[in-house]
């Protein structure tokens, strides 16, 4: 399956390190994850903590292929950009989703899941799973 068929992932975090970190580290458990569009947004425009909503939205337009983009977030206010720019309607890509998951267990699962081929909700459904891993 080619990359026009799978699932967009973009990750957003307060600190572009840690954005490209984390994508960095889901695309190599994903066995490479090379067919995965994903996108780390990270950061702001000056290279600052914090969150972009146009990092965001260029990052969804990178990986969009059609098959719908999941966006995970760090923190709070990640969450909250992500959110406005969903109700403005017109700055993310049709079939973006905020998905409720964790940061880092969540991009893997979800990055592992695209990989498969596996839809928007079945990415979503992965992601959201990685609440329930138990480390002790």
């Amino acid at each position: 399956m080619s990359d026009a068929n799978r699932v967009g992932i973009v990750l957003v975090s307060h600190s572009a390190e840690v954005a490209a970190s984390v994508a960095e580290l889901a695309k190599g458990l994903a066995g490479g994850g090379t067919e995965v569009p994903v996108a780390a947004a990270g950061g702001t425009e000056g290279g600052g903590l914090g969150t972009s909503a146009e990092l965001i939205a260029a990052a969804a337009a990178s990986v969009d292929r059609g098959a719908g983009v999941a966006v995970l977030t760090d923190l709070g206010s990640a969450v909250l950009t992500v959110k406005a720019l969903l109700a403005e309607g017109d700055e993310l890509p049709d079939g973006t989703r905020l998905v409720d998951a964790p940061f880092v267990e969540g991009a893997v699962a979800a990055v592992v899941t695209a990989a498969a081929g596996a839809d928007l909700a079945a990415v979503e459904a992965a992601a959201a799973e990685a609440y329930s891993y138990r480390k002790v």
